[in-house]
């Protein structure tokens, strides 16, 4: 497959790939739409600054890792660390995604209309975890928090825009740091 496409888009263009993509497509998008009218490889919106990315099939797996913004939506399911180190991104994927999600998050947020895998949130700090269906395990510093009036409002918004008619945000669960490993405790070694 062709690997690193529509990588470093700076200019609000429009993109559409028909087919499926490598690694690392639409990294560092800055601004612009790219649509991919199959499944993406590894890395699919690493780095992504702003602007949206659709994948209208399944993602490979760190799909948006490091991500300062823009919207990616995963129309299909994303693999094992889906917004690792997400540093602003918003990313809503439809499907499921798999372990050690959202590990390192610093902000952003993560919706996911299915199920996780084991350790989400690992690590996490300030992002915020939307899921609708089963975790299968937290990881460390990760608990259930409370869905308020601006969480719902803000899932709404996200639902919106990706373009998620069938969920409501009262079906969700909110994720998110218990803070206990913002400052390096020796009792909690071992979670390090």
């Amino acid at each position: 497959g062709s690997h690193s496409v529509a990588v470093g888009v700076d200019q609000p263009v429009s993109i559409d790939v028909r087919g499926s993509v490598g690694y690392y497509c639409a990294g560092m998008n800055a601004g612009g739409t790219i649509t991919v009218h199959g499944s993406a490889g590894p890395g699919v919106g690493e780095n992504m600054m702003s602007g949206s990315i659709v994948v209208k099939g399944d993602a490979s797996q760190y799909a948006g890792a490091t991500g300062r913004g823009g919207l990616l939506v995963i129309e299909g399911n994303a693999s094992s660390r889906c917004g690792i180190s997400m540093k602003g991104i918003n990313i809503v994927v439809r499907g499921n995604i798999g372990h050690m999600s959202a590990f390192m998050a610093q902000s952003g947020n993560l919706v996911v209309l299915g199920d996780a895998g084991d350790a989400l949130g690992d690590s996490i700090y300030e992002a915020r975890l939307f899921v609708r269906g089963k975790v299968k395990s937290l990881g460390a510093d990760c608990i259930k928090k409370e869905m308020r009036p601006e969480h719902i409002a803000l899932l709404q918004d996200l639902l919106d825009r990706a373009g998620i008619k069938d969920a409501r945000p009262e079906e969700f669960t909110r994720y998110g740091s218990a803070r206990t490993l913002y400052n390096f405790n020796i009792d909690n070694a071992d979670a390090y």
